[in-house]
């Protein structure tokens, strides 16, 4: 695939989903949302439309698709809207990439969920995947055109390093996050443990055993996402019983779903903090949630890629 330079004519649009962000990272490129209408018909189904001229233009379309799959097909609207306007290049910017965790078929007769997404995404018209902690990185191989897959790491680990606890150990809360948390250790020069779990349902575990040394040290469990938190609040009983001093949660996308939020304020953490890649509507909030921002990172991949410089410093 050739590659597009088109500096200067570069163009933001905004689903529905998750609408602050794409305005924070607007804010950050120094220039507004262009004019799109999304809006429905009386039956609920999807109308998108561009307000302005899109010809030979670099079009980025932020949205995250999580559930309901209303924000997927917005998606998959607007990117062939834009095509469809002689756009020259789209690009989408997925914060979180809905239905990620469906990547292979570990039982009978069941969908792989993430590949068919992929594959609608590019029959759509995608040029290009923008996004942000995949639930694993060999999603990045369901696409046929290139993907950036950005980390919040950068983001997260600055917050604790400000904070400046000490004794710290990063938690993996099972062996998918591993990676993921001994890269968060390296980056604060902080020792990692690892949670043996079985889970015998989905959204259930129990904690089997905890490798490594927690007792009488500061604790951050660190996650691609929080969902119903069942895992979360398992992880904390375990190293408050193994002596850990304060227990800590980082996690990139924060789906806070069913009773996430009574179990987390229910168990012993001492503070919650996830990034923006998803909206945390204000009923979801408690006082130990500590919501950080990846638009300024989004931002700069996204200007990266408008010029056709490497985003890979973004990983830093």
């Amino acid at each position: 695939m050739a590659q597009v330079s088109i500096n200067g004519s570069m163009m933001l649009l905004s689903g529905t989903a998750n609408r602050p962000l794409a305005e924070e990272i607007a804010s950050s490129l120094d220039m507004p949302l262009s004019d799109a209408t999304v809006s429905r018909f009386a039956d609920g189904e999807i109308f998108t439309r561009l307000n302005e001229n899109a010809r030979g233009r670099d079009v980025y379309i932020i949205q995250p698709t999580p559930p309901p799959a209303d924000n997927i097909m917005e998606m998959l609207l607007l990117m062939d809207t834009a095509k469809r306007a002689s756009a020259a290049r789209v690009t989408a910017v997925m914060p979180y990439y809905g239905y990620a965790r469906q990547d292979r078929k570990d039982q009978p007769r069941v969908a792989i969920g993430a590949k068919l997404v992929a594959n609608l995404m590019v029959a759509a018209g995608a040029d290009r995947v923008l996004g942000i902690d995949f639930h694993t990185h060999q999603l990045q191989g369901f696409f046929d055109v290139p993907v950036d897959h950005l980390y919040a790491a950068p983001v997260l680990t600055g917050y604790f390093q400000q904070k400046g606890l000490a004794d710290v150990v990063v938690v993996a809360p099972d062996v998918g996050a591993a990676k993921m948390a001994r890269g968060f250790a390296r980056r604060i020069d902080a020792s990692f443990a690892i949670i043996d779990k079985r889970r015998p349902s989905p959204n259930v575990s129990e904690v089997v055993s905890v490798v490594g040394e927690v007792k009488g040290r500061t604790c951050i469990i660190v996650d691609d996402m929080i969902d119903t938190a069942g895992t979360m609040t398992s992880v904390i009983g375990a190293l408050e019983e193994r002596g850990a001093t304060d227990v800590y949660v980082a996690a990139t996308h924060p789906l806070l779903s069913g009773p996430a939020v009574e179990r987390l304020q229910g168990s012993g953490v001492k503070e919650v903090v996830v990034t923006n890649t998803l909206p945390v509507p204000a009923e979801r909030r408690f006082e130990k949630l500590r919501v950080l921002s990846v638009a300024k990172l989004l931002a700069r991949a996204i200007r990266y890629t408008h010029s056709n410089e490497s985003v890979s410093q973004l990983f830093d």
